[in-house]
């Protein structure tokens, strides 16, 4: 089975186990691994390099650079060997995290378009070795990626050395499935040439230097699945405001029946909503997006979705299974890029998308918190909803109106962290309703998401934080000394209610 999934013959003599490729790994390298949200990701040998720092007495701490989140509890392993110094752009690791907000990990968190571009001009140091995960290797030591692409195609032609690890259990049948395109260098740099979702312009495996692989190690293990939970009352509410907010676009003529391509951030609320499409009047649907999750497959089967391009396939285990034995079914509707690609600006404009990402919390006056709890402790990180938020046609953001069994309301009089300004917000919606905050003036605004987002039991609380913050005049009023009250309260007492 090896010998039919590597086709360059000369590289079978680099296959080794995964103790002895992480060997080449040494204290204070840059290392990039494959992976975009727990698809595709470096499973073996990052393992192996956990083992060895537990083992070994020496220092032996990287800066870590992926696509996105990573499965397999792979950033648990590391941060408790103590592997990990610095890492970015992403990720949703419960141990990682307490690590970051305890300073023990150095996180940088970027837009995910943006990574490459700094690694490409080398603001972010020389890249020592990348590990990337692979279907095949073609005849000419061509690299094909299984469930993402992500960054693994830049990481290939900027590292010093590459560990490729063939995993039997993805299906050979992936190969074909990806659309492999690098911009050059700027200033020489072309425009990106795609104007439909279902547009090819590049390879289908990772161009790389066959004297650049150092080791090939074979492993045999399937995906993480998907956390993603399945939709609720209340994301069933969040859908059909939004689908209810679509068709009134379209009766003023100002979005086709077909709706431009869709764009769903991962995580359960944007793949519910995602979801809620199913029993729409909308037909004939695009998808152009980073993460292609439960929902995409859904509405495909429903014959809702013709298309869908995006970075990686996160699937939940059922879902997972049923995906991989029938994909000649979806190959003809499929098509995985690089995230610089599928995150490019100049792309999400160009189409016209309609970008659906989730919010911890957005402010009265359209400003969105993704990143940070309290305003001091991260999360998981901004992922790509910037790169689409900043560009789309329609920048959507959903939140449920509270969190914490109602202990915290969604909806706050500023938020403590801004990832997405009102500048880049079009639409603010939860399951009490939506406020399409285009063309207006902040006060219109606060109004809007007042009495059609927050939750009837902190209306009167935003009412007279608005009320009293009036006096003090400006064009976007705030009361300074109360403006955090909502979460100094639930600090002190465990509750944003009075």
């Amino acid at each position: 089975m090896v010998e039919d999934r590597i086709h360059c013959k000369a590289l079978l003599s680099k296959i080794m186990s995964s103790a002895d490729a992480a060997q080449l790994i040494h204290d204070g390298m840059v290392v990039g691994m494959s992976g975009f949200t727990r698809a595709g990701d470096a499973k073996a040998v990052p393992a192996a390099l956990a083992e060895r720092a537990q083992r070994e007495s020496q220092p032996l701490r990287i800066t870590l650079i992926t696509g996105a989140s990573l499965g397999h509890n792979t950033d648990k392993i590391l941060t408790e060997a103590g592997v990990l110094a610095r890492r970015l752009p992403f990720q949703v690791d419960s141990t990682l995290r307490r690590a970051i907000n305890d300073g023990r990990v150095m996180y940088v968190d970027q837009h995910l378009s943006e990574t490459v571009e700094l690694l490409r001009t080398n603001r972010l140091g020389s890249m020592d070795i990348a590990i990337i995960e692979a279907a095949a290797i073609t005849e000419t030591g061509g690299i094909v990626p299984t469930t993402s692409i992500g960054n693994s195609a830049t990481f290939a032609a900027c590292a010093q050395k590459v560990i490729i690890e063939i995993n039997l259990a993805q299906p050979a049948s992936l190969e074909g499935l990806h659309d492999i395109w690098l911009p050059a260098d700027r200033p020489l740099r072309e425009p990106l040439p795609i104007v439909r979702p279902d547009q090819r312009i590049g390879t289908q495996s990772i161009d790389v230097t066959p004297g650049k692989i150092a080791a090939i190690v074979v492993t045999h293990c399937p995906d993480s699945p998907s956390t993603v939970e399945k939709p609720d009352e209340d994301t069933a509410r969040i859908a059909g405001h939004l689908i209810e907010f679509f068709q009134h676009e379209v009766s003023r003529g100002r979005l086709p029946r077909t709706l431009p391509p869709l764009q769903a951030g991962i995580g359960t609320i944007a793949n519910a909503v995602l979801s809620g499409f199913a029993s729409s009047p909308f037909d004939a649907l695009t998808i152009y997006s980073e993460v292609l999750q439960d929902s995409a497959f859904e509405l495909m089967d429903a014959g809702k979705v013709a298309f869908a391009s995006g970075a990686s396939i996160t699937l939940s285990q059922d879902r997972q299974r049923q995906v991989f034995d029938n994909l000649s079914r979806y190959r003809d509707k499929l098509v995985l890029r690089p995230q610089e690609v599928s995150n490019h600006p100049e792309v999400i404009r160009r189409l016209g998308l309609i970008a659906i990402n989730t919010a911890l919390e957005a402010d009265i006056y359209g400003n969105v918190n993704s990143t940070h709890a309290g305003g001091t402790h991260m999360m998981n990180g901004i992922g790509g909803s910037g790169d689409f938020a900043r560009n789309a046609a329609y920048a959507i953001f959903a939140t449920k109106s509270m969190a914490k069994n109602g202990a915290i309301s969604s909806i706050v009089p500023m938020v403590p962290h801004c990832d997405h300004n009102e500048h880049d917000v079009d639409v603010i919606v939860t399951e009490m309703g939506l406020a399409d905050l285009t063309g207006l003036a902040p006060r219109e605004r606060a109004l809007q998401i007042i009495e059609h987002c927050a939750h009837p039991s902190y209306r009167d609380l935003l009412r007279d934080y608005y009320r009293d913050a009036l006096r003090f005049g400006g064009h976007t009023p705030h009361d300074l000394a109360t403006a955090f009250g909502l979460h100094m309260r639930f600090a002190e007492t465990g509750t944003m209610r009075l």
